[in-house]
């Protein structure tokens, strides 16, 4: 469990201490996601504007009157054919971790959405005053909102 977490007092019971953790979890798991998608998307897109800027100035521009010589040229050379199997290998990861991303934010939205609803069980009498206390702590420490439902 995170220290931070930990440290709330005793009106946070610990199956909320825990549903905290866990939300925390999800949280940094989808931050994670986000970035490592993200970075995928931007390396795919740098090589392939540098593949077709190649293609375009060693391939396109010498042999233009000529389809067919193009294309000749294209596929005699192998690199030519290992980079766009490259190519379209990195933009299907790019599609697989977007996937992966959508996965792990909806269960952190989806986590973070049930403690909202469940706020009135979770801290009752007394703690239900200083919940707000939580609430402030989880968005200024881990940027969780726990006071509305939308994003």
């Amino acid at each position: 469990m995170h220290e931070f977490i930990r440290e709330f007092e005793e009106w946070t019971d610990p199956a909320t201490k825990q549903m905290l953790n866990n939300l925390v979890d999800r949280k940094q798991k989808f931050d994670r996601a986000k970035k490592l998608h993200l970075y995928i998307l931007w390396t795919a897109m740098f090589t392939a504007f540098c593949f077709l800027y190649y293609v375009t100035k060693a391939i396109l521009e010498p042999y233009s009157y000529s389809f067919g010589t193009m294309f000749s040229v294209y596929v005699s050379d192998s690199i030519h054919l290992l980079i766009s199997v490259f190519l379209a290998g990195l933009f299907g990861a790019v599609k697989v971790l977007y996937q992966q991303k959508e996965k792990k934010e909806k269960e952190y939205q989806d986590l973070r959405k049930e403690i909202i609803d469940r706020s009135k069980d979770l801290w009752k009498d007394e703690a239900w005053k200083r919940r707000h206390q939580v609430f402030d702590k989880m968005k200024s420490q881990f940027d969780i909102n726990l006071y509305h439902g939308s994003k």
